[in-house]
């Protein structure tokens, strides 16, 4: 156990460890360069991590790894379930039934679309298919943190999701702002500000877009992109179920052809759990929507939030070596543009179909 007695210094050293670097990926964000760009601690923390994987990994204590594992998965858990607080359920009446459909079609079409191309025409391996394509359907990489848990996926594949996610949210980022400022979108800043937080991938470079493109826009952007991210504890139930009745399905039918495969099935089947930490994570929506707690108060935790996001995303990083990438090949960069191009033409198609409701 990682924390039993002979063990937990260990541990916590890999914790401190984690901590440190994403200690330094915090401050490194705060560089002009970087907060222009609107790139977030958490993609810094991933790239340190991964270049530390990839040259003085073999330096580290293997007994300080139980650490790095505990940062991935429980402190990861621990940042979603406290995301909430950035959301209150009084964000959706601001934005009206448009900006609701559009968030809910957005995540639904894109996460379909994606999965179809990803495992039936580029015959991507499942995991990483459902890992970009949460990253691209609801709030970028905290989605892809938060899916990896439920499907267990190794951490190099959650790793080529969060790039696909800062490369496309990056050029987005840019994108929006020329096709508005330029006047080649026939759409007005309310409706431009849905359509902006409803289609590109993270909360920062929403933010980043509609800074650019002036204060109506950029309150309607957060809020519809907060939607989006509210949708994602109910995504990540249908995923969990979804997969415990595939898993129970294949069961089923390997059973009558391997007999000798049961007990292996069943130890599967039983690893899927629903994800409560995606229902905890719409309790705290639930108790920010309140205002009993102060806001001095919500904003520290939001902060706190980020570093525990930073270091989940930081252990990610240490836990992904170059040569795990190896026969991958194009198809997850094939994925991720072809849902960029859906978003950015179909976000916009859908955003003036449902603007009458």
């Amino acid at each position: 156990m990682a924390f039993s007695p002979q063990n937990r210094s260990n541990t916590l050293n890999g914790i401190l460890f984690v901590a440190l670097f994403a200690t330094s990926a915090t401050y490194i964000a705060e560089f002009d360069f970087f907060k222009h760009l609107a790139i977030s601690p958490l993609i810094i923390g991933i790239v340190l991590g991964i270049l530390y994987a990839n040259t003085l990994r073999h330096k580290l204590p293997q007994e300080w790894q139980a650490g790095i594992l505990f940062s991935t998965k429980n402190i990861l858990r621990l940042g979603i379930i406290f995301y909430g607080f950035r959301l209150t359920f009084q964000n959706i009446s601001e934005v009206g039934l448009t900006g609701m459909l559009v968030s809910i079609s957005i995540v639904s079409l894109t996460f379909i679309i994606g999965y179809v191309v990803g495992t039936k025409l580029l015959k991507l391996d499942r995991d990483t298919t459902i890992l970009i394509s949460a990253g691209s359907s609801i709030c970028g990489a905290a989605a892809v943190l938060a899916t990896e848990p439920v499907l267990k996926a190794e951490s190099y594949k959650t790793s080529i999701a969060v790039a696909t996610v800062v490369v496309f949210g990056t050029i987005a980022m840019f994108l929006y702002p020329f096709l508005y400022n330029s006047g080649l979108l026939d759409i007005s800043p309310q409706m431009m500000g849905i359509y902006l937080g409803g289609t590109v991938h993270e909360v920062a470079h929403v933010v980043g877009a509609g800074n650019a493109m002036g204060e109506e826009v950029a309150n309607s952007a957060v809020i519809v992109k907060m939607l989006r991210v509210m949708l994602l504890a109910p995504f990540l139930l249908i995923i969990s179920l979804w997969l415990k009745q595939q898993i129970s399905h294949t069961k089923t039918k390997q059973q009558q052809t391997k007999p000798n495969q049961t007990k292996l099935n069943q130890i599967k089947s039983s690893a899927i759990t629903i994800p409560w930490f995606a229902v905890i994570f719409i309790v705290m929506v639930g108790v920010n929507s309140l205002n009993v707690i102060p806001s001095s108060v919500v904003i520290t935790i939001n902060h706190l939030d980020t570093f525990a996001l930073t270091m989940a995303m930081t252990a990610l990083g240490m836990e992904t070596r170059l040569e795990k990438f190896k026969g991958i090949g194009l198809k997850p960069i094939y994925l991720a543009t072809i849902l960029f191009a859906w978003l950015v033409i179909g976000g916009y198609w859908l955003t003036h179909l449902l603007s009458n409701f």
